[in-house]
């Protein structure tokens, strides 16, 4: 095929993902999969992307995105550990997300979870990725979501973010590497809107928000 056709097909489809994001949501197939869909059924809840943090359970954001999840543990250079799960690919509304939930695992258990692990591997950021034995995988799985990120396949504008999800409360730029954040404290989201790259949006409960925001307002510069 000529390469010039292959070039306007791309483009084709590029746009055409681009304006699923300005049509009116009742042209596209889930209103409770948008990611700017944002409910609060408690002060402690927040219900986003089909599942609800501080209540939803792994099994059900599964069942939800049709997809297996994969799990493991994480320790930070600072010796703090998370437990993490991934799910490599979802398809919301017709745009492919990579999607990362995290649970509250109790203090008491992280620990001997971390002792556990059938292997260790380190991250770019420095930290350390722990694979967890199948027990340790089950009760994580009893455990509620407290937080999620989505991070769509492709990129958007400023425009296209403030027309769906209004002025953020805040706007903090990092000072390490100029990336800007988003701040919507009443919907408990962090976006994060990097020049030229995909934008990542990191849900939390309102009452966790300051969890997101705290260190942010001590390293970075704050822009509004």
């Amino acid at each position: 095929m000529d390469r010039k056709i292959v070039l306007g097909v791309l483009g084709f489809i590029v746009v055409l993902v681009t304006i699923g994001f300005l049509l009116p949501d009742k042209m596209l197939n889930d209103k409770d999969t948008l990611p700017w869909h944002i409910e609060h059924p408690t002060p402690q809840t927040t219900h986003v992307l089909g599942i609800t943090l501080g209540q939803s359970t792994v099994p059900e954001a599964e069942r939800k995105y049709q997809e297996k999840a994969e799990y493991s543990l994480f320790k930070s250079p600072d010796g703090k550990m998370g437990a993490e799960i991934f799910f490599e690919e979802v398809v919301l509304n017709g745009l492919k997300a990579k999607v990362t939930l995290t649970v509250d695992v109790p203090q008491a258990e992280i620990g001997p979870m971390y002792e556990r692990g059938l292997r260790m591997s380190a991250t770019g950021s420095g930290s350390k990725r722990i694979t967890l034995q199948p027990d340790d995988v089950a009760r994580v799985r009893t455990l509620p979501i407290t937080s999620l990120t989505y991070i769509p396949v492709i990129k958007l504008e400023e425009q296209v973010l403030q027309q769906r999800f209004g002025t953020p409360a805040q706007k903090v730029r990092e000072t390490k590497n100029g990336v800007v954040h988003w701040l919507y404290p009443d919907h408990g989201l962090d976006m994060t809107v990097p020049t030229g790259d995909k934008p990542v949006f990191q849900y939390v409960t309102p009452n966790n928000f300051e969890l997101l925001r705290k260190p942010l307002l001590a390293e970075g510069e704050v822009l509004q």
